[in-house]
């Protein structure tokens, strides 16, 4: 995806296990992020700065969403267990990751495999893609999603 594009119409499971599509979250912006796995260092870290800025992003006018490939039990249990506030999603088939492009060949330790690069999109409330932010680096990355958020006025 890049700047300019629409919100793709891909569905989400919630972990309440109810189904949405994205352009269900127009009408305000949203961002959206993508990361790896649960219960990870860089991802509970992540999680945890995205949900201790919630109300900053709501007072913003924003939504945040989180997405893995992890099930809707694992996300629950993830949630319970660091208190994350934030709504984590599922793409149980891939098709949310295709569609944003993050599903990627990585490689670690000389081992190359398919997986989730960290990847952060901001909509705005047309549903348009205003910036996008690949191979992030969690620290002081919450912070520069919400000023770009606060730019949108």
């Amino acid at each position: 995806m890049a700047e300019g594009d629409s919100l793709p119409n891909v569905e989400i499971e919630l972990p309440d296990e109810s189904k949405a599509k994205l352009p269900d979250y127009s009408g305000q912006p949203l961002v959206v992020y993508f990361y790896p796995k649960d219960d990870t260092s860089g991802c509970t870290r992540e999680a945890k700065e995205f949900s201790a800025a919630l109300g900053d992003f709501a007072d913003a006018g924003a939504k945040v969403l989180g997405i893995s490939k992890d099930s809707p039990a694992k996300h629950r249990k993830f949630a319970e267990k660091h208190d994350i506030s934030v709504d984590l999603a599922t793409d149980a088939d891939g098709a949310v990751t295709e569609a944003f492009g993050v599903w990627v060949e990585k490689n670690m330790y000389g081992r190359k495999y398919m997986g989730i690069e960290r990847s952060t999109f901001l909509f705005d409330a047309g549903g348009k893609l205003v910036r996008v932010w690949h191979k992030v680096r969690v620290p002081g990355h919450v912070e520069a999603v919400l000023e770009a958020v606060k730019d949108l006025g």
